[in-house]
């Protein structure tokens, strides 16, 4: 509540909203200790009418509070009147450098050698292809105007130039994308997803630095921060389905 009224405030040099991913990260293994000591068989009352209406109360109980949260927020004029729809505040749009660094909690900046670094491309049933820095540059004549938006709490909007996906991998009719970064990280794509997705070489016109993914980083329209792959080494079309992944990152 306070993340989503008065902004993203920090205490005691913590997040508010790092307090809220804690507390929910705390809670998970509880909830799943409870449910397997006190499981519930279903029961044919839990389809009454009584239940049901009792449903419809509290979901109508929480649109209400939801609703008069908001309204006050914005008459108020309070920082959360600025926020997304998914609770992010615009930070660093158009000046990438204060655009904030952040990795999966796993993984640390990566520095790569730009000299030796190398893009190993593979599509089903061909040899793999390795493209340098160099070349990949030479190829980076795409601009993209895209949001990224962080699971961290903040959204900033960047023109990104890079190489299209569908360059390097056509467009496949079957398996997933998979675009693995060089920490390990790895997030798989539907197939048709190539002609959107941009392997980005630069933001707002100058080379990305390393705390945002450089040499290459995955640009994804539409999708959350943690579909944006940093630090990009390897690109390839597999055979498994792109839903055949956790929903949400597990490291």
């Amino acid at each position: 509540m306070v993340h989503a009224t008065l902004g993203p405030l920090e205490v005691g040099g913590v997040r508010v909203l790092a307090v809220h991913i804690a507390s929910a990260v705390a809670v998970a293994p509880l909830v799943l200790l409870h449910v397997a000591r006190r499981a519930q068989r279903p029961r044919q009352t839990d389809m009454s009418r009584r239940t049901a209406l009792r449903a419809m109360v509290v979901g109508g109980a929480a649109a209400l509070a939801y609703g008069a949260t908001e309204s006050v927020t914005s008459v108020a004029g309070l920082p959360g009147r600025h926020r997304r729809a998914t609770g992010s505040y615009e930070v660093g749009s158009g000046v990438p450098s204060t655009m904030p660094v952040t990795q999966w909690f796993t993984d640390d900046v990566a520095r790569i050698d730009l000299d030796t670094y190398a893009l190993q491309v593979s599509r089903l049933g061909e040899p793999t292809i390795a493209l340098s820095h160099g070349e990949l540059l030479a190829m980076s004549s795409t601009t993209q105007v895209a949001v990224l938006d962080c699971t961290g709490g903040w959204w900033a909007e960047q023109t990104w130039r890079g190489v299209r996906l569908d360059t390097l991998l056509g467009t496949p009719d079957r398996g997933s994308i998979a675009v693995r970064s060089a920490t390990g990280y790895t997030r798989r794509f539907p197939p048709e997803d190539t002609s959107v997705l941009l392997l980005a070489t630069h933001v707002g016109g100058a080379l990305l630095s390393s705390g945002h993914g450089a040499p290459v980083r995955l640009v994804a329209p539409g999708r959350r921060g943690f579909w944006w792959v940093k630090w990009v080494d390897h690109v390839s079309v597999e055979p498994q389905p792109w839903w055949s992944q956790p929903p949400f990152p597990l490291q």
